[in-house]
Parts: C-alpha cells; sequence; structure tokens
C-alpha cells in the first residue's frame, strides 16, 4: 500500500516539470477519434468533446480559462450526474475545470486534469439558487466547508444537500474516485461509519469548497495509465491521521533526477492543427 506521501508524489508531481502555456494557447481539441494518453497528472487528450456552458442541471463556471474540454464519456457522464443531482431536488451542479482543449498540464491551478478525465464540481448547494449569469459564473464564491485547521466539518456550513451531493457523486456509475479535502472524508467517516461509498471519498489537500472527480481509463485508449488502486476498505482508518501531520502540510517535493516527460504521442498531438 503507498503511503500517503508517496502517494501525493505519484499523483501531483510530475505536472511541475512541464511547459504548460503552449497548451493553454491551443483554442480547440484535435481531430479524430477521443483518445486519453498517458496519467492524469503527465498525459494529453486527443478528440475533446466540450461541455455546452449551460444545460440540463448544470452550469459551466470562469468559461474564459477554456477548460471546460474532456473525453466525450467524461461530457456524458457530467450531463448524467447533473440530471441525477436534479432528481436529487439538488440545485444545478457548477461545474469547475475539466481540461484544457488538448488536454496536457496547466499553468495554473492543477497538477492533475490532463487527460481529460477529471472534472471539478463545486460544493455550491445553495437552496433556490437559480440560473446565473456568464459574468456572474466567472467569480462566483464558493465558501470552506471544513473548519480553518482541517480537522473536520464546519457544522455552520456543511448542510445534508452537501452530504447529499458528494455521495451521490461517490455511489456514481462509471466513477473512479473522488477526491475532497481529508477534513470532509473524516467528517462523514465520522457521520457514516462503515458506509461502502467511503471507500471512492479519497482525502486529499484543498478540495474544501470543490469536489474533484475522475472516471477511469476509457475504451479505446491503450496508452491510457490509470491512478494507483485505492486500498481496501473504507478509508476511515489511521491513514486520515497523516493529513494532520506537518509533512502532509507541505508541498510533495518532486523526486530527484531529470523530469519526467509527456508521453511521446502529446507532442505530435500538440503540433497538429
Amino acid at each position: 500500500m503507498l503511503r500517503p506521501l508517496l502517494l501525493a508524489m505519484a499523483l501531483a508531481a510530475p505536472a511541475a516539470a512541464q511547459p504548460a502555456q503552449p497548451w493553454a494557447a491551443v483554442p480547440g481539441p484535435s481531430a479524430g477519434p477521443a483518445r486519453s494518453v498517458g496519467g492524469a497528472a503527465l498525459g494529453c487528450l486527443a478528440g475533446a468533446a466540450q461541455l455546452p456552458p449551460e444545460g440540463p442541471g448544470w452550469q459551466a463556471v470562469r468559461l474564459s480559462r477554456n477548460r471546460h474540454w474532456a473525453h466525450p464519456d467524461t461530457v456524458r457522464w457530467v450531463q448524467g450526474f447533473a440530471a441525477r443531482a436534479r432528481a436529487a431536488g439538488l440545485p444545478d451542479i457548477l461545474v469547475g475545470d475539466m481540461s484544457q482543449p488538448r488536454g496536457g498540464p496547466m499553468p495554473y491551478g492543477h497538477a492533475s486534469h490532463q487527460t481529460g478525465l477529471d472534472v471539478d464540481i463545486w460544493l455550491d448547494a445553495t437552496p433556490g439558487r437559480g440560473p446565473l449569469s456568464r459574468a456572474q459564473r466567472e467569480d462566483w464564491p464558493v465558501a470552506s466547508l471544513v473548519l480553518p485547521d482541517q480537522s473536520g466539518l464546519d457544522p455552520a456550513r456543511f448542510t445534508p444537500a452537501h452530504e447529499r451531493l458528494i455521495r451521490l457523486a461517490a455511489e456514481a456509475p462509471g466513477v473512479d474516485r473522488v477526491l475532497v479535502n481529508h477534513g470532509i472524508k473524516r467528517g462523514l467517516c465520522a457521520r457514516h461509519p462503515g458506509a461502502p461509498w467511503l471507500r471512492k471519498l479519497r482525502p486529499w489537500r484543498g478540495h474544501d469548497s470543490h469536489m474533484h472527480v475522475r472516471l477511469p481509463c476509457p475504451a479505446g485508449s491503450p496508452d491510457c495509465l490509470p491512478a494507483p488502486p485505492i486500498p481496501a476498505g473504507d478509508g476511515c482508518d489511521g491513514s486520515l491521521d497523516w493529513w494532520l501531520t506537518k509533512e502532509a502540510r507541505r508541498p510533495a517535493a518532486r523526486p530527484p533526477g531529470p523530469p519526467p516527460r509527456l508521453p511521446a504521442a502529446c507532442a505530435s498531438l500538440l503540433r497538429q492543427p
């Protein structure tokens, strides 16, 4: 089993070494069939689809970033999840960053989100929140749901609707894992000991006002690298305590040696018109 520090390095470190600006500058996707290449923090995306800015049950935020591209399977998943959230009586989900038009490293904000299989969903469950204008969505505030020391949920802000939204994602078909702040995970473990859906809810730093949904490698993507397997059990054990240590609060350093390189297929994908 990977220790939390080693897992953090495995998932987050590679992107720091990659030139991101060329990927951010590409305005649209490549031609051809959809294909995820490499891993979430060291990869790219061919044949991406774009999530519409709004639709039944969802509203995309920060459209100016041009980060609502993904593998078509991911776009379909978001649309299906929005429908399930609406059926559960929740307001429109607010969809944050997915991927750039051809995936790849981003100049700021994320180490992962490179292969079109990641999507941020903001933890805004405000009752009665109606449609927001696209201008409003550029800077819509969402409060942290954890205590200042991140030891648990903030009872003044975390509501049953937030829990319903998170659980809905963790139980949704086709989800590999859902990353949330370790304080959210800790609080839900205390409320629902032994619940099977907690296994897919993975603790992470940040992620206190949004959840990060990751899908598995899709069919037709032989060069896609899956994330490390989720350990057995619900994750509500002593490993959660590590996230409150000084070691956990320091950003993971890149391992010594030459920086990792993007898969060779990504270079030609970036050069395509």
